[in-house]
């Protein structure tokens, strides 16, 4: 299927598979841009010589094009950048919008800008400042995300900018693809659909919870670092919402003191990365611990297999998913059911 996403960065299919922290790694993501998709591996969690290495395994793995996803607010935004250009990455994304500057240096690089946003003042910034594509989510989404529905926030962001739109937050199968398109998408990018496969890295025992989720295990909570976050609802969540003030700093505490020594950051640098994350939001000294070491959560049921003592960001998809397919079994099938629904719309409209 031929569109301005797959023009822009050659891949075969308008699909997309979101850079997850601690979800898309090198096995997942090479599967997905195998499979004809744009991988994106998320950075987030790694170190500098973390994602050179993912980067190098994904190339070893596949010749196909994949992409990065990057944290603009990091201190070493612009060390990674560079290492982008240097490993000839084909595609930046990003989950807050980047500097100029950033831009500026990757679009020279001729590297691929596609940044993610939940707001159409947010498109058109970016748009402004040269992004090549953007990524739309909207409230379905998983992990931090809006109030605006797709449905609603989708054809908003297309007629604003000039620029190919891809369609985030509800879409799990090739209805929704071409839902995505008559909105004048150009595509669909997909988290819990893609962490949800066979290729994905996250325990059996987890994934087996998203499976037996409904859509009403799928909630929103602000407990976790003070933002709203889409997230399966579990034990632990609900005492994160229970849990008075001092008992809330002090595990706080802990979980930050074991996401310091996992990945060797300073306390001063953690307070700023938790600070960085508030937006202009009053939180509270246990959420902006919370906040700094929210990956250490999600690294808790991601990882290590502990929904009880994790959080398992979560699109509303989960609740409406019910198998593990490959990557290459996920992407030929909604393809599949694309060409299906735009031939049974030909016929209707060869029948009115």
């Amino acid at each position: 299927m031929d569109t301005a996403l797959t023009r822009l960065v050659g891949v075969r299919h308008p699909v997309v598979q979101t850079g997850m922290g601690w979800v898309a790694g090198p096995r997942l993501v090479s599967a997905a841009a195998g499979a004809g998709a744009l991988g994106i591996l998320g950075s987030a969690t790694m170190t500098l010589d973390q994602l050179r290495e993912a980067i190098r395994e994904v190339r070893a793995r596949t010749d196909a094009p994949f992409g990065v996803n990057l944290r603009a607010d990091a201190q070493d935004a612009g060390d990674r950048v560079r290492m982008l250009v240097e490993e000839g990455v084909r595609v930046a994304s990003f989950a807050l919008a980047p500097s100029a500057e950033l831009f500026a240096e990757l679009k020279a690089a001729g590297v691929v800008v596609i940044p993610s946003v939940g707001a159409r003042r947010h498109a058109e910034k970016v748009a402004s400042w040269g992004a090549d594509a953007v990524i739309v989510q909207g409230g379905e989404g998983g992990g931090h995300t809006g109030e605006v529905a797709t449905t609603v926030l989708l054809p908003q962001v297309v007629d604003a900018v000039d620029i190919p739109v891809v369609a985030a937050g509800g879409f799990h199968d090739g209805r929704g693809l071409v839902a995505a398109l008559a909105y004048g998408a150009a595509g669909i990018a997909m988290g819990t659909r893609f962490l949800l496969t066979s290729d994905s890295t996250v325990p059996e025992a987890v994934k087996a919870r998203y499976l037996a989720a409904s859509v009403r295990d799928v909630t929103v909570t602000t407990a976790v670092d003070g933002l709203p976050h889409r997230m399966l609802r579990t034990p632990f969540v609900d005492s994160l919402e229970r849990v008075g003030r001092a008992r809330a700093l002090l595990r706080a505490v802990r979980r930050a003191s074991a996401f310091r020594r996992l990945s060797g950051l300073t306390w001063p640098r953690m307070i700023r990365d938790g600070l960085a994350l508030k937006h202009g939001k009053e939180l509270s000294w246990s959420q902006v611990l919370l906040a700094a070491n929210t990956p250490m959560l999600l690294r808790t049921a991601m990882v290590q297999g502990r929904t009880d003592l994790g959080v398992m960001a979560s699109g509303q998809v989960a609740g409406v998913i019910d198998d593990l397919p490959s990557c290459a079994e996920l992407v030929g099938r909604i393809m599949t059911e694309a060409e299906g629904v735009l031939g049974s719309l030909e016929g209707f409209r060869a029948v009115r």
